[in-house]
C-alpha cells in the first residue's frame, strides 16, 4: 500500500490484509489518498476495512493491479501496465463508483461468480434465473445504472447465451453452490446469496491525469 503524506510512503502488508495491518495505516493517513498494489482480492480486503471503519466517503483509493487479467481494471478502464497504473493511481481524479455488498458481511469490487447453478434468482423484482445456468456473474455497473449487473450464462453446443440485467440488488435461492467474490472463494457452498448496492460509493481513482 502507498499512502499520500508529505511524501509518498510504501507500506508492505500481507496478501488480503486484515484489520491489524490496515487499520493503523488508516489511522496515520487520515483522509489522504491510498494506493493498493496487488490483486483484486487484496483490493477487496482494503475496501472492506474502509467500509467497516466508515472511511469510504473520505479516502480516495488508487489501484495498481499486479495481475494483467484484473477484473477491476477491465471493468473501470484502469491500466495494467505497472508504470501507467501507478501514475494514474497517484495523480488521477477519484470518481464515485458503486460498491457492492453481500449478505454475509463481504464486499465485491470486481467480479462475483458462481455455477453451475440451479435455482431462482431475482434482479430487484425481475426473475433473471428460474432453473439451471452454466454460470452466473455479478459486477458493479460501470454504465451508471442502479448499482450492479447480473449476467446469466447458458453454454450451448455452439457458443453460449448471455442475458444481462441491471439491478440494485440480486437475490438467489439455489442448490448449494460455490460462490467467489474477487477471486476469494466463500468457505462453504451456499444455498442462498444476495449482492446489493451499498448506500455509499467507493472513491476509486480512475479519472484523467
Amino acid at each position: 500500500m502507498i499512502t499520500d503524506g508529505d511524501r509518498f510512503e510504501v507500506r508492505r502488508v500481507a496478501a488480503r490484509p486484515g484489520k491489524a495491518e490496515v487499520d493503523p495505516i488508516f489511522a496515520e493517513s487520515g483522509d489522504k489518498r491510498l494506493v493498493v498494489n496487488g490483486t483484486d482480492a487484496d483490493l477487496n480486503a482494503v475496501v472492506l476495512r474502509l467500509l467497516r471503519t466508515e472511511r469510504l466517503a473520505d479516502v480516495p483509493l488508487g489501484y495498481v493491479p499486479t495481475d494483467p487479467g484484473s477484473e477491476v481494471a477491465a471493468l473501470w478502464g484502469l491500466p495494467t501496465d505497472p508504470g501507467r497504473a501507478l501514475d494514474l493511481a497517484l495523480s488521477g481524479d477519484a470518481d464515485r463508483v458503486p460498491l457492492i455488498r453481500d449478505d454475509v458481511g463481504g464486499v465485491l469490487v470486481g467480479l462475483g461468480s458462481l455455477g453451475p447453478v440451479r435455482g431462482v434468482g431475482y434482479g430487484d423484482d425481475t426473475v433473471v434465473l428460474r432453473g439451471q445456468a452454466s454460470r452466473l456473474e455479478v459486477t458493479p455497473d460501470p454504465d451508471g445504472g442502479p448499482g450492479l449487473v447480473v449476467r446469466v450464462i447458458h453454454k450451448r453446443l455452439f457458443g453460449r447465451k448471455v442475458v444481462s440485467t441491471p439491478a440494485r440488488a440480486f437475490q438467489l435461492g439455489c442448490l448449494p453452490v460455490q460462490v467467489d467474490s474477487d477471486g476469494i472463494p466463500h468457505p462453504r457452498p451456499m444455498g442462498k446469496w444476495t449482492w446489493y448496492r451499498h448506500t455509499e460509493d467507493l472513491r476509486l481513482v480512475r479519472g484523467v491525469q
